[in-house]
């Protein structure tokens, strides 16, 4: 293995080993913490930025069809039930739908989720991969809709069948709001021309799940990039952030920039977005921008660590992720993002998720690309 192979590997191990890193819990702080420990190790003074957070912990979350119970998790931005649930006649009382976790991008699960006429409502996660591929939460802090739950793709006919036969169902989703604290990692390095747009290298560090792969990559990538600019004179200022709340509609972008008024406006600043996936094990790798001089940057750069994108779409609609925020706010960006099999799957582990010389030789674009735009 390569130097770089082997920090790559590490990191990756040290992640996957802190739990899942939900938003509030101890599997994020785990994360943080570790986060801003590699960071300063290289010499980075590392400033948290706590912001005040009401973390949902379910209570209990289950389908009951015949007496029997089948587990689930809930919705985040659904209303929760009581302790006794919603009982009503499954397929009609309490619909059900399949979706993948991308359908929360397309606007089909919100569609779904508005349409009158149902009490409840259980999603039937299909993943690349079976299990509970959960869909983000975009709306955590203003729930709606009907009280839903997701149930694992493995029981996919069963319920199938219940529906069919429009038995008698019960739906729990019982769960409660805790106060309390969540974290952005944040570094800023300044540069030599404080006069001009300051350069924000953004990645998630925050999942339903380990998300090893999902979240891993965009982490490496995060530190290989600091590493790199640390050791670099610097014409512009630089602020990495590593932000918590992305499966609940990017609560911590949205501090980071509340901090921070117009930086993702047209004028305000250049960023770097290390999205989902990225070396994860099979993976896509896509490279998108709104800005053609970004684009050509990051394809050189990729090109020369050796590891050309597959695809580099121009984005017609608003993309997935953080970078949709940006994107929305008329806001310069250049992202990269992966496709992963095991994509919002607690099978998203080390070491089978990840292709560790990929993630390598993507950090070393990454790299390449926010020294040169620190540069020019």
């Amino acid at each position: 293995m390569t130097e770089a192979e082997i920090r790559t590997a590490k990191w990756l191990q040290a992640w996957d080993v802190q739990g899942p890193h939900r938003t509030g819990t101890a599997g994020d702080q785990a994360g943080a913490d570790w986060l801003a420990g590699e960071a300063a190790a290289f010499g980075a003074e590392v400033t948290v930025e706590e912001f005040a957070f009401e973390r949902l912990d379910p209570i209990e979350a289950y389908l009951e069809i015949g007496g029997e119970r089948i587990a689930g998790v809930p919705v985040f931005d659904a209303p929760p039930t009581d302790a006794g649930g919603i009982d009503g006649v499954f397929g009609e009382t309490i619909a059900v739908a399949e979706l993948p976790p991308r359908a929360v991008y397309s606007g089909e699960f919100e569609r779904l989720r508005r349409m009158p006429g149902h009490q409840g409502l259980v999603v039937v996660c299909a993943g690349e991969a079976p299990g509970f591929a959960l869909i983000n939460a975009e709306q955590f802090k203003a729930p709606y809709g009907a009280p839903a739950i997701h149930v694992s793709s493995e029981v996919r006919d069963a319920v199938g069948a219940a529906a069919r036969d429009g038995e008698s169902a019960r739906l729990v989703s019982h769960s409660r709001r805790t106060a309390t604290r969540a974290v952005n990692i944040v570094v800023s390095l300044k540069g030599s021309d404080t006069t001009r747009q300051p350069l924000v290298v953004m990645t998630p560090r925050s999942s339903w799940w380990q998300s090893t792969a999902e979240r891993g990559g965009g982490i490496v990538c995060w530190l290989e990039s600091l590493r790199a600019l640390l050791a670099q004179p610097l014409a512009r200022d630089v602020v990495f952030t590593a932000n918590t709340g992305h499966e609940l509609g990017h609560l911590g972008l949205d501090d980071f920039v509340a901090r921070r008024p117009s930086w993702d406006q047209p004028d305000g600043a250049d960023w770097v977005h290390y999205g989902a996936n990225l070396g994860a094990a099979g993976s896509v790798l896509s490279l998108v921008s709104n800005q053609p001089d970004l684009r050509a940057l990051g394809l050189a750069a990729l090109d020369e660590a050796g590891h050309p994108p597959d695809d580099i779409p121009w984005p017609a609609q608003p993309p997935s992720g953080e970078t949709r925020d940006i994107h929305r706010a008329g806001g310069r960006y250049l992202t990269l993002v992966g496709s992963n099999r095991l994509f919002h799957l607690p099978q998203d582990r080390w070491p089978h998720a990840v292709d560790v010389p990929a993630v390598a030789r993507i950090a070393d674009a990454a790299a390449r690309m926010v020294v040169a735009l620190s540069r020019g």
